[in-house]
């Protein structure tokens, strides 16, 4: 059997070449396959239920794939829709397919596979004993589930693979597992599940598993009985063993093992070799089923308004001193914050965080080279409070404080900081932070992810 797979673009909004997508439909593809989201862009997204790429780009690639399909009659499948898969993406999805339909003149059986959480549901599976934590994190209790903004569960691919077996053409779902919308079809048309869930890892990032991506694009894999071929749909970029390889470890904690709803697929005994110029094969995958099927949850909660301010220092004085000077402006702003709100009894809480860019900034305490002094840094402070109007209020009260907080070899008032921006506080707005990073053993695959179908017909 051969079951073959085309992915337009890692994901959905971030665009492809509609040159690229051409030859993937010349290929016969028997589903067309995209990822929608992730937690890779933090935890606003799902707390806000906002998308991260713009409804004009995801538009545009949504049309190139629906006139796909609507050519070669074979389904479409867009997984985490809106970013974070909440039902406010999936909502936002069904809109811009709706829309699509309508202008374009498509007919087609559309599902919407659910996955955000009850929190009821959740809670009962608690008492249970049903939810456990993954390492490290904390244990959960019924106040994180309630003070949750929004929770979803990462389904497999079995409430897709039921949308298709009940005649949908076009399935946009919920948060789902980056792969499980590339295993599902060809797992329904009988192919191997080791195989079907590597080219699926494969596939996820659409063209990242070419030696040079210079931009979005897409992949292609055709999945047979004891191998799969993968192979970039832009002619001008290649794979090799090793990039297909090395995109197998992205992403994962443990090279060799991928953990999904049902088992895991195990790349221990797969073998990479050139099947062309620009294409690779690979053999040897397995899936283990698990003994008890499971499904990731991912929270986020509000933590409160944040305001930031974007600054540079190059004094090598200041800079020789960097450490304690950002210690006594701390400090200092304390007692500036009990001033600047005389008619409350206690002023608002806040967190106040100075990031230093140029020294330390990403790796913080990993950093190889920490204690090198630089020439100049550029300084992020954020302010978060309660609200959006005491986060301002303390900002740009800091700003000033900050640019002329001096340094004990300065005589009279000299300015510290350069600020790109005017005013200089940036309002950033309601702030959220992942708070769930658990498993739940639900009773089957499908009891957490309700479906609705519609026809839409034009």
């Amino acid at each position: 059997m051969e079951a073959r797979v085309l992915s337009p673009c890692g994901v959905i909004g971030s665009g492809f070449p509609e040159s690229s997508f051409e030859r993937g439909l010349s290929m016969k593809p028997h589903v067309i396959a995209c990822d929608g989201g992730s937690t890779d862009n933090g935890p606003a997204f799902l707390g806000a239920g906002k998308p991260n790429f713009s409804r004009s780009a995801t538009k545009r690639d949504l049309k190139l794939m629906l006139q796909g399909r609507e050519s070669l009659g074979v389904p479409v499948i867009v997984g985490s829709c809106g970013t974070a898969g909440g039902d406010a993406g999936l909502e936002w999805m069904r809109d811009i397919c709706l829309e699509i339909a309508r202008e374009e003149g498509l007919s087609f059986n559309l599902a919407l596979v659910h996955g955000e959480q009850d929190k009821a549901y959740l809670k009962k599976r608690y008492k249970e004993g049903r939810i456990r934590a993954l390492d490290p994190a904390p244990p959960l209790d019924e106040e994180i589930i309630e003070n949750s903004a929004h929770i979803v569960g990462m389904m497999g691919d079995e409430p897709i693979a039921r949308a298709l077996d009940e005649g949908a053409d076009v399935v946009l779902t919920g948060r789902a597992s980056d792969t499980s919308v590339f295993a599902c079809h060809p797992v329904r048309m009988g192919a191997d599940r080791g195989l079907s869930w590597h080219a699926a890892k494969i596939l996820e990032c659409g063209a990242a598993c070419a030696v040079h991506r210079a931009r979005p694009d897409g992949c292609f894999a055709w999945i047979r009985d004891d191998h799969f071929v993968v192979e970039p749909l832009n002619p001008q970029m290649y794979c090799t063993p090793q990039s297909v390889a090395s995109h197998t470890l992205y992403e994962n904690t443990d090279p060799y093992r991928i953990t999904e709803p049902a088992g895991v697929l195990d790349t221990s005994r797969s073998a990479y070799s050139a099947e062309s110029e620009r294409a690779v094969r690979v053999a040897g995958s397995e899936f283990h089923t698990a003994e008890r099927y499971s499904i990731k949850l991912e929270g986020a909660e509000l933590v409160g308004y944040q305001s930031v301010i974007i600054g540079g220092v190059r004094d090598p004085m200041i800079l020789k001193q960097l450490d304690s000077w950002l210690d006594g402006i701390r400090e200092g702003f304390e007692t500036r914050v009990q001033e600047i709100f005389p008619d409350r009894e206690t002023p608002p809480a806040y967190q106040l965080t100075i990031r230093v860019f140029g020294r330390d900034a990403v790796m913080g305490t990993l950093e190889p080279e920490a204690g090198r002094i630089p020439h100049e840094v550029g300084l992020l402070f954020e302010v978060t409070a309660e609200d959006q109007v005491s986060a301002g209020t303390m900002a740009s009260t800091l700003a000033h404080f900050a640019l002329h907080y001096p340094i004990p070899e300065w005589g009279g008032l000299i300015s510290t900081l350069a600020f790109p921006f005017t005013p200089a506080e940036l309002e950033k707005g309601p702030v959220y932070r992942f708070n769930l990073n658990h498993v739940v053993y639900p009773d089957d695959p499908y009891e957490m992810f309700p479906t609705e179908t519609m026809e839409v017909a034009n």
